[in-house]
């Protein structure tokens, strides 16, 4: 399993493409806005001749959704997310006016919903689905045994958490979901994260100030 970031839009997201030898790929928390962003989304999926199957929220705020219109139709590829993240993925638009991202040009409805314990698949790989609510209500993670990699959204970062402010947010539920979802996986697993650089596990339930 391969696995490419790139870094979009005023958040700084950062947005996955995950492809394996078969050449199949998800596009996990597309956060591409602008017009160069998208050229260079769909420039590396061309140059290395991937076919997406798949569009993964791991949870619908702003950030990780501006480009879901896009790789969906791009790519002809249906959304997947959690049912109790859809209360977001309908107000984006309106948050969106409030930060002054005029553009953005909304989303397809989801024709999956992903829970706790599902598989999902791609080529010849797949994730475990990780309910982790407390950052926004219907996040999850994507957690691969075989890889030791887990795509993390927005729920933990090298050395803090995710934020708990926004609606749906509460940050006992959050620390709830480290603590029972995550910090049981090894810890070697590699944690690759909605905001800044990669972790692992280990270092986080060592040194993460947040969590001792």
């Amino acid at each position: 399993m391969n696995i490419k970031s790139f870094t979009f839009n005023p958040f700084q997201e950062n947005t996955y493409i995950v492809y394996d030898k078969t050449k199949e790929c998800l596009i996990i928390d597309p956060g591409c806005y602008t017009d160069a962003e998208r050229k260079e989304l769909k420039t590396f999926i061309e140059e290395k001749e991937l076919t997406p199957v798949k569009l993964i929220n791991t949870h619908c705020h702003i950030d990780h959704v501006l480009g879901n219109k896009f790789a969906s139709e791009q790519w002809n590829i249906q959304l997947y997310m959690h049912k109790e993240d859809l209360p977001v993925l309908e107000k984006v638009g309106d948050i969106g006016k409030m930060y002054g991202l005029e553009d953005y040009e909304g989303s397809p409805y989801p024709k999956h919903f992903l829970a706790q314990g599902d598989t999902l698949t791609f080529g010849e790989s797949s994730f475990d689905i990780l309910f982790t609510p407390g950052h926004a209500p219907g996040h999850i993670c994507l957690y691969s045994k075989e890889n030791n990699l887990l795509i993390a959204g927005d729920v933990i970062f090298q050395g803090s958490i995710g934020r708990t402010d926004l609606p749906g947010g509460d940050h006992s539920t959050l620390i709830n979901s480290i603590i029972t979802q995550l910090f049981p996986l090894p810890n070697e697993t590699q944690v690759f994260c909605g905001h800044g650089p990669s972790t692992n596990l280990g270092y986080e339930k060592e040194h993460n100030p947040f969590l001792q």
